[in-house]
């Protein structure tokens, strides 16, 4: 239960004063519809306004506060033109105007002869000195109530800035003095204010200075904010390594024949890394895990591996992949692995149905199929193990902390494995993944050759498409992507029909088509039929970033490559360099590149190392656009800037690791206050997972 002292932060915006039902519609879309909500919103900027003693001082764009004396009125002749209001000082006069007027309100906040004190935004026409709509119009006597720095708020259509800035002070005067959750040295040590006067000094600046992400107020908050995500996260670890899982032991030798049946020698990574993970899955904790593999390292097979040492202790796996395509793919692989230790496999998706979904079902519930692949079904239907015993996620972004518990629970409580062949940035695999203990693979397979990546003018697409001649001609087979499915009007790019189009004009029947809007069972068609041979040129949406696996695709062109993220290009370069033949990446672009842009293609030539890829795609493209759509699934702040606030994420994972694994239960006196910064920042599943035992 959310303790009583929160209540009032969790009440309705309209109960402050002066905050009707209409403006709290228009704050909810702002901001958010609780006091909290409110209250937790950063201003967007901030009005600096300057005492001027005179008009003739006034610059363009300026804000100011000026004395002056009203003249004159002039209504517009129409209710649709504006209504003037002159008003002069010694050094000359300015023009008031206001659209849609009430000329009986004006007069009265404007009655001629009188002196008054009016604040807004100076702009000149013709010569002619204008404020449209002063901010501020007050009697003389009243000029100290104008501040001369004034915060200002996220709005939506219909809402003010003075309603914005109303019901962040009611708001403001509604939350309560809490318990200090920080610890005392910490607090001491970076001068750091309550978090109450933190608050209210973020909404109150007295410089520009003050706004800055960096002062002590907003650094306070914004380790508040960490500190809440890290805590569940660490209480979750701590949950999943205290519950009794099982201790998966054997000889080792389903591994040992997985290992000389493979046709390859692994890679010191791959052997670091299982020994991490046979290390956890015989514990008798549970594991959680993330392997975080670069394009091309060979995730697949230390997933086997796993397997292998599960199978042969007795148990079952379990495979989810984000699409059936993937799935099916993995089972291929799997079964090719695991095939020197007779372990079964199959995979399990929508297209099964029937008799053969039955069978499989069957073969499931009865112990006779070791590893099941399929997409997140597996975990939703009436999907019955005999003994499932490990659950490996495959590239499942949006497969946040509270999917894996809630699979962690269900029925023998598997320990879990996540992969992923997008290499994270350390910063955010601490905010994502920080339930998690993780393991990296950071080489690549012996006897593959580096990329050759080139970047070329979109002007030379013609000598592109003769080259590929010869690589046909060689028997080896292109991707070529583009960034968008059908023709449009509005975007001037390559659409992957008219790409199709104009590459089958040349090369017949050898080029295939597959996009997004195709369905399951044709996209999977198409992919198999690249595989095959069936095709030596296939034209690609981004479908194929994670999972069209041709081993004998050398080329890969990428049209339009200034429009990707560098994440996505160097998963799309990852699809080609799968074999011991020399491999390239062709990046068409479309100039003039910006910076970034060039930047991006740039990093792309010089190395093809994911993880100082995704370091470097942090630093050009900020956490903000990381944590946007691409990695969907990753929290969003309101007071924390991973970009600014690097180091303090740092520290609030030692903090909440170190509270969670001492005090797991929050019983302490700093505990119980932690308690209301978990509530506050809606970090509650960690208590729920306390409570829950």
């Amino acid at each position: 239960m959310r303790p009583d002292i929160l209540f009032p932060l969790f009440a309705d915006i309209s109960t402050v004063s002066g905050v009707g039902p209409r403006s709290a519609e228009l704050l909810e879309k702002a901001m958010g519809r609780r006091i909290r909500d409110v209250a937790l919103t950063p201003p967007s900027g901030l009005v600096e306004r300057k005492r001027l003693p005179a008009i003739s001082g006034a610059i363009d764009g300026e804000m100011v506060i000026l004395k002056v004396k009203v003249e004159t009125h002039k209504p517009g002749a129409t209710r649709r033109l504006p209504y003037r209001v002159f008003v002069s000082d010694e050094t000359g006069q300015l023009e008031l105007t206001f659209f849609h007027a009430r000329p009986n309100y004006l007069r009265r906040i404007l009655p001629e002869g009188a002196t008054i004190v009016i604040s807004g935004k100076i702009e000149h026409f013709r010569g002619q000195p204008q404020m449209t709509h002063p901010d501020y119009v007050l009697p003389e006597k009243s000029s100290d109530q104008i501040p001369e720095f004034e915060t200002i708020f996220p709005l939506t259509s219909g809402l003010s800035q003075k309603m914005a800035q109303k019901a962040v002070v009611g708001a403001l005067s509604n939350c309560p003095e809490l318990p200090e959750w920080l610890d005392p040295n910490m607090v001491q040590k970076n001068n750091w204010p309550s978090w109450l006067v933190a608050l209210q000094h973020l909404h109150a600046p007295t410089s520009k200075i003050e706004t800055s992400e960096d002062t002590v107020h907003r650094n306070r908050l914004a380790y508040d904010e960490l500190l809440a995500r890290q805590l569940a996260l660490a209480l979750a670890r701590e949950h999943t390594r205290t519950k009794n899982g099982r201790s998966f032991e054997g000889k080792g030798e389903y591994t040992q024949e997985v290992l000389e049946g493979a046709p390859f020698k692994p890679t010191d990574a791959q052997s670091r890394t299982f020994e991490e993970i046979k290390t956890d899955l015989s514990a008798p904790t549970r594991m959680a895990r993330l392997l975080q593999g670069d394009v091309g390292a060979g995730k697949t097979f230390v997933a086997a591996l796993a397997a292998a040492h599960v199978c042969e202790a007795g148990s079952q796996v379990a495979i989810m992949a984000p699409t059936e395509i993937l799935a099916r793919q993995h089972k291929v692989s799997l079964e090719a692995f695991l095939a020197p230790a007779n372990l079964s496999v199959e995979a399990l998706t929508g297209r099964d149905t029937g008799k053969q979904r039955a069978a499989i079902l069957s073969g499931l519930a009865d112990g006779h199929i070791d590893v099941l692949c399929g997409t997140h079904a597996l975990f939703q239907e009436h999907v019955e193990f005999a003994n499932l015993g490990l659950a490996i996620i495959d590239e499942q972004h949006r497969f946040g902390v509270r999917d894996r518990l809630r699979l962690s629970q269900k029925g023998q409580k598997p320990d879990i494995l996540v992969m992923t062949a997008t290499p994270i940035p350390r910063t955010l695999a601490l905010t994502s993944y920080g339930d998690m203990d993780i393991s990296r693979l950071d080489e690549k397979p012996m006897g593959r050759k580096p990329i050759d990546t080139r970047i070329v003018p979109v002007e030379k697409i013609q000598a592109v498409i003769d080259g590929l001649e010869r690589i046909l001609d060689k028997g080896e087979q292109v991707y070529w992507v583009c960034p968008l499915v059908e023709d449009s009007e509005i975007l001037d790019l390559a659409s992957a029909e008219e790409r199709f189009r104009h590459l089958t004009a040349r090369f017949g029947d050898r080029v295939g088509l597959l996009h997004g809007r195709l369905n399951a069972r044709e996209k999977e068609a198409i992919a198999e039929g690249f595989k095959r041979g069936q095709y030596d040129i296939l034209i690609a949406t981004t479908v194929i970033e994670v999972g069209v696996d041709a081993p004998g695709a050398t080329v890969m062109v990428i049209e339009h490559a200034e429009r990707f993220g560098l994440a996505q290009l160097h998963q799309l370069r990852g699809r080609v360099g799968r074999n011991d033949k020399q491999s390239s990446c062709i990046l068409l672009y479309k100039g003039p590149l910006g910076v970034n842009a060039k930047a991006r293609l740039e990093i792309m030539r010089e190395t093809e190392d994911g993880f100082l890829i995704a370091e470097k795609d942090w630093s050009l493209r900020g956490s903000g656009d990381l944590l946007g759509s691409r990695q969907s699934g990753m929290p969003a702040y309101k007071l924390a800037n991973l970009d600014k606030h690097k180091s303090l994420l740092e520290t609030a994972v030692t903090d909440a690791r170190l509270l969670a694994s001492t005090d797991p239960k929050l019983q302490s006196d700093r505990g119980k206050a932690v308690l209301n910064l978990l509530y506050l920042f809606e970090q509650d599943i960690g208590v729920k997972l306390m409570n829950s035992g």
